[in-house]
């Protein structure tokens, strides 16, 4: 390996570990604002930030606006529709679910670009890597323990997400690259700001937040304006999804997914430490079982995708756009 080259790596890494932290916090952040805020101003106040942070610093470094002009405006629509609805389903059972446990079955986006890669890119899959999916899939249905008295309904919720994120990186991955790491960011932030202020203005008084459900109150309860200490959070959470976002592009653009990928999992120890410090939850055994099945299973379906000869897809676990 060259000086550059081991340069180049190190840039990843750090990228990586960079991404995976923003996203921790954007978890943490979200779920400590669901008691009292609705999902869609949250989202909101995100987008504004991210998208100042986008328009005024990333994007100039990254060439100028010019680089905003895209020849795929519909393949960003359909990236755009599946982050959103990636969030809608992560997020509300991030609300309902310790942290530690909708991280967990989040972690499952690679199992399913896998299965999505054979259905509409016509692509290949080994033995390995269907044993990969094989076992990833035995720790989500051990996380969500299948059975009379034990099933957790809402883990459905953050599976369905990952579902939404692995569309997100098959349409990326159909993308061919022509685009840069800024204009992938950019498209799905707007996404996210208009589709929230529309659901602001039809929802924002509340009249639809009737339900008991910790989910449907988190989607449908009123605007409230946030109180003196939140904003900083609301600062954070929009700061650290454009950074986010920006960081693991880079990361995939410049290294092989073999190399990036296991740094990313350090979002699960972190999801572990946020639950214990902020929220006092304590994964049980099945849950620290089921983790250790679906991250091992990414990491031999990374690793397989590495030994092709083809371009590897990007097995994001989360993408806040």
């Amino acid at each position: 390996m060259t000086q550059q080259q081991a340069k180049i790596s190190l840039f990843g890494v750090f990228a990586a570990v960079g991404a995976a932290t923003c996203f921790s916090i954007i978890d943490v952040i979200f779920k400590f604002l669901s008691g009292d805020y609705p999902l869609y101003q949250v989202v909101m106040f995100r987008s504004v930030v991210a998208m100042f942070v986008l328009l005024a610093l990333i994007i100039p470094l990254e060439g100028g606006y010019r680089i905003l002009r895209t020849h795929q405006p519909k393949l960003h629509m359909l990236r755009s529709l599946a982050v959103l609805f990636a969030n809608l389903c992560f997020f509300t059972g991030l609300a309902i679910m310790p942290i530690a446990e909708a991280v967990a079955i989040a972690f499952a986006t690679p199992l399913v670009v896998t299965s999505l890669s054979v259905l509409f890119l016509k692509e290949r899959v080994g033995p390995w890597r269907w044993m990969a999916v094989v076992i990833g899939f035995a720790g989500i249905l051990m996380i969500m323990r299948p059975g009379p008295g034990t099933f957790q309904a809402a883990a459905i919720l953050p599976f369905l997400g990952a579902c939404g994120y692995a569309t997100l990186h098959v349409l990326t991955r159909r993308a061919g690259g022509s685009d840069k790491a800024a204009t992938l960011s950019f498209y799905p932030t707007l996404g996210f700001l208009l589709v929230s202020a529309s659901i602001g203005l039809a929802t924002g008084d509340g009249r639809f937040a009737t339900s008991d459900s910790v989910g449907l109150q988190f989607l449908l309860r009123a605007w409230i304006w946030p109180a003196p200490q939140d904003w900083i959070l609301f600062f954070t959470v929009g700061i650290a999804g454009s950074v986010g976002g920006y960081l693991v592009s880079q990361a995939y653009r410049q290294c092989e997914a073999g190399l990036v990928a296991p740094f990313e999992y350090i979002a699960m120890p972190m999801a572990v430490f946020w639950g214990v410090l902020v929220f006092d939850e304590w994964p049980d055994g099945p849950v620290w079982i089921g983790s250790a099945l679906i991250i091992g299973a990414g990491l031999i379906s990374v690793w397989r995708e590495t030994r092709r000869s083809r371009p590897a897809p990007r097995p994001r676990p989360r993408s806040t756009g």
